[in-house]
């Protein structure tokens, strides 16, 4: 396989795919149409030379990923937003002068960029809580039965594997959950199917595989993993201080975590293909089986920010 450097997430009925300085959004809308948006790509953090640096590239990146991610999914859903306004917000808008439209405009912009920064604060708070905070303060409940450190660290770190596996079995199982992760897998096998050289035809994309080792799932898994290993092994007598050290470790291990998808994207050995299997396999409960709709899709969004026939042209010629 040949690294193409593109990646993606799926949204609501939909498939963003982003490419150095630019990134696209395929939604299937209400009316089944696909529409294809494309915008310019700039990281939160204007400072190129930044993204050179290790570790914090990975800080950076994964910032990155959550705002374009927000402002995606938020696009997406605005398609069929629209499509559920009564007749009376319509006319309302239709009566409106072009000043007025302007000025309403600006207003939701606003109330969007509001929205949007809310939520993704609240997205991380949520997280660093969820699967960071929470193991510590049950596994400071066990300190009252249990006198061993060791055995209080590694019940932490089990407890915060096995959150992280309970929420994603019951995340899986929700409906409009269930769409969103076939279009992830159509994300995958579009990446896939460019990888392996084949030509981008919706035949080929569903019998390439729904599993990619730089997946944000797989980063997820090795964030966890990585925490739940590191943090056996750092130790202090203050509770404030545990906490305090458990959320400056946060960027820490979300930078390490990349670097270890990074190279494993773009490389086939052993090691590293063995220590991809705990993100490939945790794939199976964020990726589904996608139709051809969906794949249609993908290809699309792959289509509007990637050029795959001279990416073959470069690194398949020979074949």
């Amino acid at each position: 396989m040949a690294n193409s450097g593109i990646g993606g997430q799926a949204v609501i009925e939909g498939i963003m795919m982003r490419n150095r300085d630019k990134y696209s959004l395929a939604v299937r809308k209400p009316d089944q149409e696909i529409e294809v948006l494309i915008e310019p790509y700039k990281g939160v953090v204007d400072i190129p030379a930044l993204y050179k640096v290790p570790i914090i590239r990975g800080v950076l990146a994964f910032l990155d990923s959550l705002v374009v991610g927000m402002r995606t999914l938020m696009v997406s859903a605005d398609y069929f937003a629209e499509e559920e306004e009564d007749e009376e917000e319509k006319k309302k808008k239709e009566a409106m002068t072009a000043a007025e439209r302007a000025r309403q405009e600006k207003k939701e912009e606003r109330m969007e960029k509001m929205m949007m920064t809310g939520t993704l604060i609240f997205s991380i708070v949520i997280v660093v809580f969820l699967f960071m905070m929470l193991p510590y303060f049950i596994s400071d409940v066990i300190g009252k039965v249990i006198t061993s450190k060791w055995l209080i660290s590694l019940s932490e770190a089990i407890l915060r594997v096995l959150i992280f596996i309970v929420y994603l079995v019951l995340v899986s199982q929700m409906k409009d959950i269930k769409r969103t992760f076939m279009y992830h897998g159509a994300e995958h096998k579009c990446i896939n199917c460019i990888e392996n050289g084949w030509e981008l035809t919706t035949a080929n994309v569903m019998k390439s595989s729904r599993f990619h080792k730089r997946c944000g799932t797989s980063f997820l898994v090795y964030v966890i993993l990585i925490s739940a290993v590191l943090l056996m092994f750092v130790q202090a007598e203050s509770h404030v201080m545990r906490v305090v050290i458990r959320l400056l470790l946060v960027p820490v291990i979300a930078g390490v975590s990349y670097e270890f998808i990074r190279a494993a994207g773009r490389s086939d050995n052993k090691i590293v293909n063995a220590l991809s299997r705990p993100g490939l396999a945790m794939q199976k409960l964020t990726t589904k089986e996608p139709d051809e709709s969906q794949v249609e899709v993908a290809i699309k969004a792959v289509e509007a920010v990637f050029d795959w026939e001279e990416f073959q042209k470069e690194n398949f010629t020979h074949e």
